[in-house]
């Protein structure tokens, strides 16, 4: 926001005071901001132009963007491709409703990008002649640059390539599927229409886009439950940041200070005998090797996080006996007790998690469960190693990595993970740690789920959010090894959120196209918080 908008809210304010012209109007155009004055918005006639919503809205209000005369002047050819572009054009709109599901990061697609690749698409057709149309040039413009220019993420722009190949071919010019992958459901469909008039196309919109489902997207119809509770959650998030912060407590109810009294000392009583003598292990071992390096590192970050804990819990309760002044820190953690939130200095020293309170702890004890049974014997790691259970998972992958590399005198450069699923769901199943690389457990696939039978990725089941993957053996190959066919590299996150935290791609085996899977935001997530 341009520093010279508060000079214009002083000079609105002379003007008040001197007087002005009665027809005096003063227009401003504006992206969303949080720094326009108060003084400005409080004397605005406000009016916002945002996207419908809906993919039926979208897709109408995109072709309607063009004038008539514009589309009927238009050859065949163009305004068939220009009807996908549109449709192109309200699924990225429309998709990022899904949240993480839909797009691992916010971008600004808007009106323009449609526009602008309208016109590079008629400068494309009018150069062609009526010859062959440069499809891997248009999707190459459309993806990389138009749309792509927004795009930052990798697996985002694949999205969104996978799209255009999909919706950008030969078939494109005459009636075509425009729902992808949608051949198994059973009366959800949307043909393209042959070419037109602008009506026409307009009456097709109307006739035959029924309903608005996740299936247009590609996406499971289980994405609709997730939406719609994301969007119940956070209503009920708002409606608990509303509720009155006051510390004393009203009518049977206890007090935020009584819940976060017997809450912090029940954490107290849980974590003060958890602390880990790194020191002591380390002399202790005869061979330091890459995964006790990790282990280790591993150790040193939960005793960080567990002298924050025991020390702010401390001062907490001293604040509460009166020996110490409640600080604006100490109240926040009193409020976060209360409200079974992760404290924020408590969430800066752990890992990524969408976990409450309650469930955070448990899942904090089941971690220092495996560091405490690696520690009884140091010189090997676990038959299977809980991956979701490591605050940096990415170092023990490199591990397996690093191992790999000296055992056969490789360089590790070339080497990549490389992930076999096994059938075995629990480690008691397995005789003896893996040779070639290491058993890793935790894994839950979202947007498909994994048929044990059969060892491949299939369609999820009815309400089935996320499905808990086996037993995985992970191994160091080099890098020509790992480009096999009937593979899809499936991104694996840290937890739903899914964005900056991705750690590695898995391979998973697939008879269908691997786009499919693409488009269904398939992924595996190591930190479920349901």
């Amino acid at each position: 926001m341009p520093k010279w908008c508060k000079d214009l809210e002083k000079k609105l304010d002379e003007y008040v005071s001197e007087g002005s012209h009665s027809n005096f109007r003063l227009f401003l155009t504006s992206d969303p901001s949080k720094d326009i004055p108060i003084g400005i918005l409080s004397r605005c006639i406000k009016i916002t132009n945002e996207p419908p919503t809906g993919l039926k809205a979208n897709l109408k209000r995109a072709w309607c963007f063009f004038p008539k005369d514009y589309i009927d002047d238009s050859d065949s050819k163009t305004r068939s491709i220009l009807f996908g572009l549109c449709h192109f054009h309200s699924i990225m709109m429309e998709r990022k409703k899904f949240g993480p599901l839909g797009f691992n990061m916010k971008y600004p697609f808007s009106i323009g990008d449609l526009r602008d690749s309208a016109t590079c698409l008629q400068n494309y057709m009018d150069n062609t002649g009526g010859g062959k149309i440069p499809w891997q040039d248009l999707k190459y413009i459309f993806g990389e640059i138009m749309y792509g220019g927004h795009i930052v993420n990798d697996f985002d722009r694949l999205l969104a390539n996978e799209y255009l190949n999909f919706f950008m071919k030969d078939d494109l010019l005459d009636e075509m599927e425009m729902y992808p992958f949608a051949e198994d459901e059973k009366g959800i469909s949307f043909m393209s229409p042959a070419p037109t008039t602008f009506e026409k196309y307009i009456e097709h919109i109307d006739t035959h886009m029924k309903q608005d489902t996740p299936i247009a997207f590609g996406l499971h119809p289980n994405a609709e439950i997730e939406y719609r509770t994301q969007q119940s959650n956070e209503i009920f998030q708002m409606l608990l940041d509303l509720q009155p912060r006051s510390i004393s407590g009203s009518g049977d109810g206890k007090s935020h200070q009584q819940v976060a009294e017997a809450l912090s000392s029940d954490i107290l009583e849980k974590f003060s005998e958890k602390m880990f003598d790194v020191d002591d292990l380390t002399r202790n071992l005869d061979e330091q090797g890459p995964y006790q390096n990790v282990f280790l590192q591993e150790m040193d970050v939960m005793n960080v996080l567990l002298s924050e804990i025991i020390r702010s819990l401390k001062e907490l309760q001293l604040a509460f006996t009166g020996e110490l002044t409640m600080s604006d820190s100490m109240e926040d953690l009193m409020i976060s007790l209360y409200m079974d939130k992760v404290p924020v200095t408590w969430s800066k020293l752990s890992w990524p998690s969408k976990r409450g309170l309650s469930s955070w702890i448990n899942n904090f004890l089941d971690r220092l469960a495996q560091l405490e049974e690696w520690a009884n014997n140091p010189s090997e790691i676990p038959k299977v190693t809980w991956l979701s259970g490591l605050v940096n998972p990415t170092t023990f992958l490199t591990a397996i990595c690093q191992v790999t590399a000296q055992r056969n005198q490789w360089e590790l450069e070339k080497l990549v993970t490389f992930t076999d699923v096994t059938k075995r769901m629990n480690a008691d199943e397995l005789e003896s740690s893996s040779r070639d690389g290491a058993y890793i457990i935790g894994l839950s696939i979202q947007g498909a789920r994994w048929d044990v039978r059969n060892s491949q990725i299939e369609k999820s089941q009815p309400k089935e959010i996320f499905c808990p993957m086996p037993i995985i053996n992970v191994r160091a190959v080099t890098k020509e090894k790992a480009n096999v066919g009937g593979i899809y590299q499936c991104p694996v996150y840290l937890t739903e959120a899914r964005g900056p935290t991705w750690f590695f791609n898995a391979q998973l085996k697939t008879k269908c196209d691997p786009a499919k899977w693409v488009l269904a935001g398939v992924a595996l997530i190591a930190d479920v918080s349901t």
